[in-house]
């Protein structure tokens, strides 16, 4: 089916068109960020946008919502050619969008949050506290979200609080919703909430356009999809009439072959890492867990089950009630990340715009600033030996970017995931702990991180790797380590692991 033909639902009727946009370019600087957007979107359907880190999606995004005005092409809404040039027009014209970013005030309530900038009054002066309250467990109930809408937002999960940003939009009654990237900071049982709650609206004809670089997710939600390549469009159809193959070459533009790992005996081996006795009130308790070299180990768990805790305390981030580390056999005191590094430990943090990365800074900046003693000669910088190592390691990690002196912030996502990698790899660790490494990054950066871990794990290093989505944890542990309530639930060798034995020892 190609992208002009019409889209019918089950019983064989035509939907509405409610949104088509055609021939949409944008350019930064003379530089085409966006050649040739194009998207048909029609009522009661989810059109998953696809494409790899800095296809445009983002940039199309950004004009569809006003944020970015457009240098060409058209954009129609509901039969009606439109140019917005704030977001409050889109959503004045029905279009809302849940991105990546949270923007929660933190000290308000769940309903407040809901309703900011738009509260419901009694008379021209006072809040409605009470009618928004009550709105707000309406809607919330509507969706199935088992979040109190009294609830302060700081007392909230993550997950909560991506739930509630999303919950923000669909309160809008806006029959057009954008999602990106709605579920890159909540588990899988929030987004299975998620998918029912698209399916709710899908039932009442609003029309989705879904972003996301999980291909199980697209398949499941999706049913129609459209692909961004180098700026321009390349393809779009029905869902059901494309395999994941056949979506993975129009994404990236040739054939990937399938990624997994040979199981290593690890028996007769000598442990690299040891955590003996792990604690920390509330999050986690009586964690022991082992790491040879030569191997990944694969931690999965429930959002909330203590496995982010655990590593973060492992490295230093966070204090710990007790707990021993040995690197080689040998005790060593970390409380710090300082202290971790210096050891051979390095950690690739779950969010990296919030804790991974300096955004405002240069991309060479963020990837030698973990390692800047290394770089320091008598009190003095050595700038030529510094700028040597960020040539390599943009070269090594196939980092997309035009120069090293720009602010890391312009790269894609993907690109951004690079250099969090880089700066870990410069500091020269034994020792490589990976939490969510491939959030947020399309197909083909995955298999390129993939294939660098194999690697560092082949020179004789180790990897401690977190992972919520359970193909990839499969695809590239040895053994699997799986947390549930803040404790070790179970211990799966590779070879022997399925989705259903993970979840169940999750659950």
């Amino acid at each position: 089916m190609t992208q002009n033909e019409a889209i019918t639902n089950e019983n064989g009727a035509t939907a509405p068109l409610l949104l088509s946009a055609e021939n949409v370019a944008k350019s930064f600087a003379g530089v085409p960020a966006l050649v040739d957007g194009r998207i048909r979107l029609r009522a009661g359907t989810v059109n998953a946008l696809c494409g790899g880190n800095g296809a445009g999606k983002s940039t199309f995004l950004g004009v569809l919502m006003g944020m970015l005005r457009r240098d060409a092409g058209s954009v129609t809404v509901k039969g009606r050619e439109v140019n917005f040039s704030s977001p409050a027009e889109a959503l004045d014209a029905g279009i809302a969008i849940i991105t990546q970013e949270l923007s929660p005030f933190l000290d308000m309530t769940v309903a407040e949050n809901l309703y900011l900038g738009r509260e419901q009054r009694r008379g021209r002066f006072f809040v409605d506290d009470k009618c928004m309250l009550s709105d707000a467990e309406a809607i919330l109930a509507r969706l199935k979200f088992n979040i109190p809408a009294g609830a302060r937002l700081r007392d909230l999960s993550i997950a909560q609080a991506q739930l509630v940003e999303i919950t923000k939009a669909i309160s809008r009654r806006s029959d057009i919703l954008i999602m990106d990237e709605p579920t890159s900071a909540i588990g899988e049982r929030e987004a299975q909430m998620l998918f029912d709650a698209i399916r709710t609206l899908t039932a009442e004809g609003v029309g989705i356009i879904y972003v996301s670089h999980r291909l199980t997710e697209i398949f499941e939600i999706a049913d129609d999809y459209t692909v961004f390549r180098d700026g321009r469009f390349v393809g779009g159809g029905s869902i059901s009439e494309i395999d994941r193959k056949g979506l993975i070459r129009s994404i990236v533009g040739r054939d990937l072959l399938d990624h997994h790992r040979e199981p290593k005996d690890t028996g007769p081996q000598k442990p690299l890492l040891e955590a003996r006795g792990f604690a920390s009130k509330g999050k986690f308790a009586d964690i022991d867990m082992t790491v040879h070299a030569g191997e990944i180990v694969g931690i999965y768990g429930l959002l909330g089950s203590g496995r982010s805790e655990f590593v973060n305390a492992l490295y230093g981030n966070e204090p710990r009630d007790s707990g021993q580390v040995l690197i080689e056999g040998k005790p060593i005191d970390l409380k710090t990340p300082a202290d971790s590094i210096g050891a051979g430990i390095s950690l690739v943090t779950e969010d990296r715009k919030q804790t991974g990365l300096s955004l405002t800074a240069s991309v060479a900046h963020n990837i030698t600033v973990a390692n800047l003693p290394h770089y320091a000669r008598k009190g003095f910088m050595n700038g030529s030996a510094e700028a040597r190592s960020v040539v390599e390691h943009i070269k090594r990690f196939s980092i997309k970017t035009a120069s090293p002196d720009l602010p890391v912030q312009s790269l894609s996502g993907g690109n951004q995931q690079k250099v969090v990698l880089a700066r870990c790899v410069d500091t020269n660790p034994r020792i490589l702990i990976c939490d969510e490494p491939t959030r947020g990054v399309d197909e083909g950066a995955k298999r390129e991180i993939y294939a660098f871990l194999g690697n560092f794990v082949k020179a004789g290093n180790a990897v401690l790797m977190i992972s919520s989505e359970v193909p990839e944890i499969l695809a590239n542990a040895d053994r699997i380590v799986v947390f549930r309530r803040g404790r070790i639930a179970g211990e799966v060798a590779g070879p022997e692991a399925t989705q259903e034995t993970l979840v169940h020892l999750a659950s």
